[in-house]
């Protein structure tokens, strides 16, 4: 069998990086649904306001089918520029209490599944990493005017226990992000999956209000503090265009009401957690809940927004 070391594009000595062991890690793969545009949205945001370094890159030649999924680039007049390569990275970032993590982005794999699987496998042991959590999101028959529901698995009850708005039994196709959760939990390691529910009729654009979701539900599970402010404001702006495109149309008001209607009725028999209570089914402390508002307070967001909601975790 080929050393799944080899799907690196160069080399990763980690006896060098002491300081890399014993981080939780984040997956989130790009090309399985997306509903919402959550997991692209989710990596765009904490790769661009959080600080982060390259750990690995793997190695997307033989990873990928470039022609089912062609990279982008521009034709610009008479010569072409920006070519879009596929990435598949592992970055160290720290969130927005100074917290460093572990964040596994990129395409999702055409093929090599099990080989890729495989060293990341071998990096979770490596590295000694805690707990796995990972998301993506798929479209859902329920309607923007209620709050962002979720499917939560794995192997951790403590962090799964009353956060489900939906508990299917169901057969579907698999993605790399699946099939990770399953060996890392035969491998005996800690994995939590979150699947954020996006209205279905808006599974084709970009949603922030679920990107946000994800980043709560992922805080959640983790005890990180990530940002939310720029998709808190992005989501207001469309939620607006979405109430007077609704406005305009008795038809889709109808369809509307009929998903609140049932929404409802279900959120009725179903009794959720509230993500202010910690692993240990305790309150966050007056100190925990404090230590988050003041690192944003201490944010240049904070004086520009004057908001206190520019960073989400487990005690906001």
């Amino acid at each position: 069998m080929l050393n799944p070391r080899t799907l690196f594009s160069a080399a990763v000595d980690f006896e060098k990086e002491k300081d890399l062991r014993g981080l939780p890690l984040i997956a989130a793969f790009s090309g399985f649904m997306d509903a919402g545009h959550v997991v692209t949205q989710i990596s765009e945001e904490l790769l661009e306001t959080l600080d982060h370094d390259t750990v690995a890159v793997f190695d997307a030649d033989q990873l990928i089918d470039y022609r089912s999924r062609r990279p982008r680039m521009t034709f610009d007049k008479d010569h072409l520029r920006d070519y879009q390569p596929p990435r598949l990275e592992l970055h160290r970032l720290h969130d927005g209490l100074g917290e460093p993590f572990l964040f596994l982005t990129g395409f999702e794999p055409d093929l090599q599944w099990e080989r890729f699987i495989a060293a990341v496998l071998g990096l979770v042991n490596e590295l000694e990493v805690p707990m796995t959590s990972w998301v993506h999101s798929i479209p859902m028959p329920v309607p923007h005017t209620r709050p962002i529901g979720v499917t939560v698995h794995g192997n951790r009850p403590d962090l799964i226990e009353g956060m489900n708005t939906w508990r299917p039994t169901a057969e579907f196709p698999s993605s790399i992000g699946h099939v990770l959760e399953l060996r890392l939990m035969e491998a005996g390691h800690d994995v939590v999956g979150h699947v954020v529910h996006v209205p279905h009729y808006l599974a084709d654009a970009e949603y922030p209000p679920a990107a946000v979701a994800g980043l709560e539900y992922l805080g959640a599970s983790t005890g990180l503090v990530f940002p939310t402010d720029r998709l808190r404001e992005t989501g207001r702006e469309m939620e607006d265009q979405i109430a007077r495109q609704v406005e305009g149309s008795t038809e889709v008001q109808s369809v509307v009401h009929s998903l609140e209607i049932t929404y409802d009725e279900r959120a009725e028999s179903t009794e959720r957690r509230s993500l202010l209570v910690k692993e240990n089914s305790e309150l966050a402390s007056a100190e925990e809940l404090g230590a988050a508002a003041e690192a944003y307070l201490a944010s240049p967001q904070a004086e520009k927004e004057g908001g206190s909601d520019s960073f989400t975790g487990p005690g906001t």
